[in-house]
């Protein structure tokens, strides 16, 4: 299943599974410096499927973005300080390329060899890059300091009122 986000009238489309990732290390890192935290504790809280979160930890431990501790206290704890934890790392890792237009170095081949649509590519190209540039210039902390709506690093000449738009799920808005 895949959540599409409205971001200035254009969906974005994010898995379930990057959701759910992005859910799981926000609360890990709500609770950094407290202790691991079982999987029970992050599903009840954050409302996902335990099973789809051990798989998902598990891809995270891989990757030595969280780390696991056994025993009787034993769970799941970040690895990093949340404001070492970049939000483009976790999307890459769990979704891939950023942003719903492929990887730039896709977009760049087809800039360079299709020149009737270089124009088109090179705005996919631009699109990609803001979007990355926006998930690389937030790390986690960023995210739980503000739990209201979202606005990202800007440049204070250029507001953009209204961007963050109601998710979607299957064509359907939701609540």
């Amino acid at each position: 299943m895949q959540w599409t986000l409205w971001h200035n009238n254009r969906p974005m489309k994010i898995s379930q599974k990057g959701l759910y990732a992005l859910q799981a290390m926000m609360m890990l890192a709500r609770h950094y410096n407290q202790g691991a935290i079982k999987i029970r504790e992050i599903a009840y809280e954050e409302n996902l499927p335990e099973k789809f979160l051990e798989l998902i930890l598990l891809e995270l431990k891989n990757a030595r973005m969280v780390e696991s501790v056994r025993g009787a206290k034993g769970g799941y704890q970040l690895r990093r300080a949340p404001s070492e934890i970049r939000l483009s790392e976790i999307m890459r890792l769990i979704d891939g390329p950023l942003a719903p237009f492929g990887d730039a170095e896709q977009l760049r081949a087809l800039i360079d060899r299709d020149v009737p649509h270089r124009a088109l590519y090179q705005l996919f190209l631009d699109v990609r890059d803001a979007a990355a540039n926006i998930l690389e210039n937030n790390s986690l902390a960023e995210l739980i300091a503000d739990p209201g709506p979202h606005k990202g690093k800007r440049s204070a000449k250029k507001k953009d009122k209204g961007a963050v738009l109601p998710m979607v799920v299957g064509g359907q808005k939701g609540e």
